[in-house]
């Protein structure tokens, strides 16, 4: 690999050096601050050599662990690397990774999951301790030592900012046309000192391209040659479309009453199938001019850049398949001109969220008949993922949706409750709740008149019945008529599901 193309700040040349003497340098009860956002833009190599840098401490019995902060899930070189040999003390503010889920809810590793957008505050404010080093990859570093960020930007300009010691990663796998694509703000204060940001289109550059870190803050400088590793998306299945079918019905008739423009509003979609599926339903359907402003940019969306149907794109990180990846790397002039990723505190800012209106899509694990979402855990203690953005966006949208199956685990499992088992999602904030059964739209409805609507348009036939009896019961049992509920039953489902698997 060359370091002309990529490293041209000679301050820096000196410090390159391997992955395993860079991972020397990170000491047991450290605060890092890793790159990485929806696996893309991770660190590749310093975690996996941190990993055998602990695994070596561990065989002399000696305990090595640290505290792990990103911008959200990264991927097996870093969580699954790093998990897998009990390296990770504490671990922030979201994840996905199956062997770091799996220690979570054993105890064994503590996890403190929170909005993305408060991330970067409550790190200025101290509220997780002191951030001792941070490792970030890069796509490369100019000559005068401002960094080129890659395919996330996540928290990296806070952990930059806040950390003691720096180490770089810079890929030569990352396209180097990604730079020029980023817009880095500068301008972010703590209380009382804010100021309104300045965006008022979704589209809109009103910061840094660069990433900026002091020379004498960085303290090893590693190459590496490694895509993002993300997996290939599951064509759409039934459920999905039909769920896509729904909403996009839906945005049609919105247009048809003259709440929403005919080319929408700027649009923020979760990771996952149904919210590609929704994409593609787009991509195919009448409306023109689309915009985003969203977390994370998936293949669905790239499809319709491409086509024409989404002008232009706001994210923090992309999240694409490998054939995807390779079309943004391919015609990467085109997507520069379409595309622009900001920090997570400006991707996910309520501020710019309720200004531009955004339209928030976002997946759940359950709803109950009044609203209320679950989206991070199983039968009401066991972490999935976490919150990620999708409170950023729901709480201060112009419309909060809220998708789901109406049914897991074969038809075992009901995702429409009498209550959910954790609340993520109040039912203030929820305004639209689909399943491939329908759509249900509780905006302007009392408890009640929702729990009518959920039931009879979300529910799967095989647990509406139940459903409509639980709340015909609640509401004659005397205990109060605004949210009716049977205490001694509200809860049932779970509890049987854990006792028969079966709802």
């Amino acid at each position: 690999m060359s370091t002309e193309s990529r490293i041209r700040c000679q301050k820096l040349s000196n410090r390159i050096m391997s992955a395993r003497d860079a991972a020397a340098l990170i000491p047991s009860g450290a605060n890092v601050g890793m790159s990485g956002f929806t696996g893309a833009g991770y660190p590749k190599a310093v975690p996996q050599a941190l990993a055998e840098h602990i695994r070596d401490h561990r065989a002399r019995g000696e305990n090595f662990r640290i505290s792990v902060w990103t911008g959200a899930s990264t991927a097996p070189e870093l969580d699954g690397a790093l998990a897998e040999v009990d390296g990770i003390e504490m671990r922030l503010p979201y994840q996905s990774d199956p062997v770091c889920r799996q220690k979570i809810n054993e105890g064994r590793m503590e996890y403190i999951d929170i909005h993305l957008s408060h991330v970067a505050q409550h790190a200025w404010s101290g509220f997780f301790g002191k951030l001792d080093i941070a490792v970030i990859e890069v796509v490369g570093i100019t000559e005068d030592g401002r960094l080129i960020p890659s395919s996330s930007i996540g928290n990296n300009k806070t952990w930059i900012d806040q950390a003691d010691k720096v180490i770089l990663e810079v890929n030569h796998g990352q396209s180097a046309g990604l730079e020029g694509m980023h817009d880095v703000y500068y301008g972010t204060a703590l209380p009382p000192r804010r100021k309104p940001l300045p965006i008022t289109k979704t589209d809109e550059h009103f910061g840094e391209k660069y990433l900026m870190c002091p020379p004498e803050k960085v303290i090893a400088v590693v190459e590496t040659d490694a895509p993002d590793r993300n997996s290939r998306f599951s064509a759409p299945d039934e459920n999905s479309r039909r769920i896509a079918d729904h909403l996009l019905d839906f945005f049609a008739s919105e247009v048809e009453k003259k709440r929403l423009p005919a080319n929408l509003l700027p649009l923020q979609s979760g990771v996952g199938n149904i919210a590609n599926a929704v994409m593609a339903g787009l991509n195919d359907g009448p409306f023109n001019n689309l915009t985003a402003y969203t977390e994370v940019l998936q293949d669905g969306m790239l499809d319709m850049l491409k086509s024409g149907k989404l002008s232009h794109a706001s994210a923090t990180a992309f999240s694409l398949s490998p054939e995807a990846n390779q079309e943004l790397a391919d015609n990467i002039d085109f997507y520069r001109e379409r595309i622009v990723l900001r920090t997570q505190e400006i991707s996910n800012h309520p501020e710019i969220i309720r200004r531009l209106g955004i339209i928030a899509m976002n997946g759940m694990i359950e709803a109950d008949i009044y609203g209320n979402v679950n989206s991070t855990h199983v039968m009401g203690s066991r972490i999935m993922n976490g919150i990620g953005g999708s409170g950023d966006f729901a709480r201060n949208g112009f419309l909060s949706v809220f998708m789901t199956p109406s049914t897991a685990k074969g038809g075992a499992i009901s995702a429409i409750v009498p209550m959910v088992s954790h609340v993520d999602h109040t039912e203030h904030d929820v305004q639209i709740i689909v399943t491939e059964q329908g759509l249900a739209d509780l905006r302007g409805l009392p408890p009640r008149q929702r729990a009518l609507n959920i039931i009879e348009k979300c529910a799967h036939p095989d647990f509406r019945p139940r459903l409509r009896d639980y709340f015909e019961r609640a509401c004659n049992s005397g205990r109060g008529m605004h949210t009716p509920h049977l205490l001694n039953e509200a809860l049932s489902w779970h509890h049987r599901y854990e006792e028969t698997g079966q709802m």
